[in-house]
């Protein structure tokens, strides 16, 4: 029989929160389950290591070379590692001499943060977070002879360098991190799985590499339709700013982000979207029923349903007091699967007995099908 839940309803209660995160995962979790959500985590990228990157010394060497003109910072961490990096060589305070006396842009206040607390200041830096603006800002400047070194972060900005060199620049490509696949694929691929059942709340994104990967994995399971398809309606996608939003943008994805891209901010943005969303309020026989998100609230107490046995639930709610088919219910929650009505009868069995109590919310009409108690 369901068990009841009497301890205080957390904003996130009933949800389910898929990470994609490799970097400050844990702090991202532990914001969320803070809030009631449940969790699963699946990195869909991890970043390399430092140690003996051998593209990375080479790069800072070519630097020291010769005077810099101009120097891009596109992300603090990147920022940070390749100041400690060269500190380890015995080359940080060489290469804090160059960067202050070239020009230094930064990519949003992340990149901002690290290069002033490295002792430097920028010059210049996009409100939108973009690179194609810091592109912009360049190409708006005399080039040719200038040498540029440009941070990169996870990827080859190369379509941003060959813009460059085009011009006549001298272009210093610095790999501080790169992205990598995860060691283990298969949480990627039971994330993607649970998306395309639309199993999952919502999603959030804390990198566009990390957005790249999994839509990747989607397409290579040949799940990219049932997957595009959950995000674009019941799966809420949530990113820590546009730029990271850009490739579900791209995609025809709705997105929500913070105005500031820092990870309280994002799992503030979600606590106040995803409830609005997927929370319904009504009484029933007289009493309160609450449906968020996988949980029922019932007179204070909450019950946890199984995905299929909230969706079956919602679709009751809807209008309460209607009737819905066994067919009818069928459509509605297992649209992408070959299920037939004995599946139906099966998962309201199992809703009722996770109701406990209260499985009488749930009626049997003879013949035509169920529908919820009416008050």
């Amino acid at each position: 029989m369901g068990t009841a839940e009497t301890s205080p309803i957390l904003p996130l209660a009933g949800f389910t929160v898929g990470v994609t995160a490799a970097r400050r995962r844990d702090e991202l979790v532990a914001l969320l389950t803070r809030r009631g959500a449940r969790v699963v985590e699946a990195p869909t990228l991890r970043i390399l290591p430092l140690e003996d990157d051998l593209a990375l010394r080479r790069a800072t060497e070519q630097c020291l070379r010769a005077p810099l003109d101009y120097v891009v910072a596109t992300t603090g961490v990147g920022w940070r590692g390749w100041m400690s990096a060269a500190d380890g060589w015995g080359r940080g305070a060489e290469l804090a001499a160059a960067c202050r006396d070239a020009v230094v842009l930064t990519r949003g206040p992340k990149a901002t943060g690290a290069v002033r607390a490295s002792g430097l200041d920028e010059t210049w830096s996009p409100g939108s977070e973009a690179t194609d603006e810091l592109l912009t800002w360049l190409l708006a400047r005399p080039l040719d002879g200038r040498r540029i070194a440009v941070q990169e972060h996870g990827i080859p900005l190369t379509d941003f360098a060959a813009a460059l060199r085009e011009r006549g620049a001298e272009v210093i490509s610095v790999p501080v991190y790169r992205w990598a696949p995860p060691e283990d694929p298969a949480p990627v691929r039971r994330l993607v799985e649970q998306t395309a059942r639309r199993e999952l709340h919502a999603l959030t994104f804390t990198s566009a590499p990390a957005i790249t990967a999994f839509l990747a994995t989607a397409a290579a399971d040949g799940l990219d339709g049932p997957v595009l398809e959950a995000m674009r309606g019941e799966i809420l996608s949530v990113c820590v700013g546009p730029v990271c939003a850009r490739p579900l943008l791209e995609a025809g994805v709705p997105v929500v982000w913070p105005d500031r891209g820092r990870l309280g901010s994002l799992v503030r943005t979600l606590t106040e979207a995803l409830p609005t969303r997927s929370r319904r309020t009504l009484r029933v026989s007289g009493r309160e029923l609450v449906l968020q998100g996988n949980v029922l609230l019932v007179d204070g107490e909450s019950y946890w349903l199984s995905p299929k046995g909230a969706t079956v639930l919602r679709a009751l709610t809807e209008n309460p007091g209607w009737v819905l088919s066994r067919a009818e219910l069928l459509r509605r929650a297992w649209a992408d699967s070959d299920a037939d009505e004995h599946a139906v009868e099966a998962a309201v069995a199992r809703l009722r007995q996770s109701l406990g109590r209260h499985s009488d919310l749930v009626r049997t009409v003879p013949k035509r099908g169920y529908r919820v108690a009416d008050g």
